[in-house]
């Protein structure tokens, strides 16, 4: 029997660069300098290109024919049609979690949004943001589903980016924080199918938010 190898280079290049995908330090249609990054991360081209092709696969990055690649630009179609499915998976998460919260994961969901109330009145988006998510992976996991979970965070990766380069007006972040405030009602009340709807109906609002900040092409 082979023994375990440790984590290769080129996984930890990917994660790297999908970070900086992730927190705008590489903008959409942004062509990728190879040099540069293989300079900076201080690794030779090969590992680089091959962390280039986990991000072709995942939807991150591009091939451009004899010029290298560059990040994939968003476009409000390809947005739509990818939270279309994350809704319905995330809705049915919804569904799943109600079936199986048990007391102590419903405490820990309240934890955290009292703690997401108090970012938003203070003001403090990337905290706020991060709060925020963990809430989701909570009612994700209490699905019970890691089918359900392994398809939604393939993609999520997709247009994660979008939480990082978002601006948050006051009546879009106040919205968001509605619908937080009934999806913490529907999981105190066990009611599955109230969740799911509202968890469908909150995608849907994101893809506006992002449609409006400009972050998105209109295509």
């Amino acid at each position: 029997m082979e023994k375990i190898q440790p984590r290769s280079l080129y996984l930890e290049v990917a994660d790297r660069i999908r970070d900086l995908i992730e927190q705008g330090s590489l903008l959409p249609g942004e062509k990728i300098a190879e040099k540069a990054l293989c300079e900076t991360f201080g690794v030779s081209r090969t590992p680089l290109r091959e962390a280039l092709k986990v991000l072709t696969s995942e939807g991150l990055v591009e091939n451009l024919p004899n010029r290298g690649s560059r990040v994939v630009r968003l476009t409000r179609r390809g947005v739509k049609n990818t939270y279309d499915v994350m809704g319905a998976l995330e809705g049915l998460s919804g569904e799943l979690a109600c079936q199986h919260l048990t007391d102590a994961d419903v405490e820990e969901i309240r934890r955290l949004h009292q703690l997401m109330l108090g970012h938003y009145q203070r003001q403090e988006l990337a905290p706020y943001f991060e709060v925020n998510q963990q809430i989701h992976e909570r009612i994700l996991a209490a699905s019970n589903n890691d089918v359900l979970i392994e398809m939604y965070n393939n993609l999520s990766q997709r247009v994660k980016r979008i939480r990082y380069s978002v601006e948050m007006g006051s009546a879009n972040w106040a919205k968001a924080v509605d619908d937080h405030e009934a999806m913490l009602e529907a999981i105190e009340a066990r009611d599955g199918k109230r969740l799911g709807d509202i968890l469908r109906a909150h995608l849907g609002h994101k893809l506006e938010v992002a449609a409006v900040s400009g972050i998105i092409d209109e295509e």
